[in-house]
């Protein structure tokens, strides 16, 4: 299964190391290491985005009910993006889980990566 806060953390590394290779990226091989790096980083990005997008029905319901079996969950199924465990098996309320993407994300699109790609995903967010 695959934890929104594991993820993040460990994209973070990938996601730095394609910056210092952009940094120094003088031959070809550089280049194409960096844009390597930067897509492993939208993929991870995207597929966390993906498996929430799954979700916004509950989202809508928690803007209003604050019910936190309303909330996003924090983990998913690697292999589908669904999610593993029930609304009322575990306390949600992830909020840093969730605030920890969210930033994230916020600066992987300032440094010039394109992970949201249309407007249905920007409302989801």
């Amino acid at each position: 299964h695959a934890w929104v806060r594991d993820n993040v953390y460990c994209i973070l590394a990938v996601w730095g190391l394609s910056m210092a290779y952009k940094k120094i990226a003088d031959a070809d091989e550089d280049r194409a290491k960096t844009y390597e790096l930067e897509q492993s980083c939208v993929k991870l990005m995207r597929g966390l985005l993906m498996a929430m997008m799954q979700q916004k029905e509950k989202v809508e319901r928690f803007k209003s009910t604050q019910n936190p079996y309303d909330a996003l969950h924090a983990k998913y199924s690697s292999v589908n993006g669904q999610t593993v465990v029930g609304d009322t098996e575990w306390g949600h309320l992830q909020i840093d889980a969730i605030s920890l993407y969210l930033l994230i994300l916020a600066q992987m699109t300032a440094s010039g990566l394109q992970i949201v790609f249309n407007l249905d995903e920007v409302r989801t967010l």
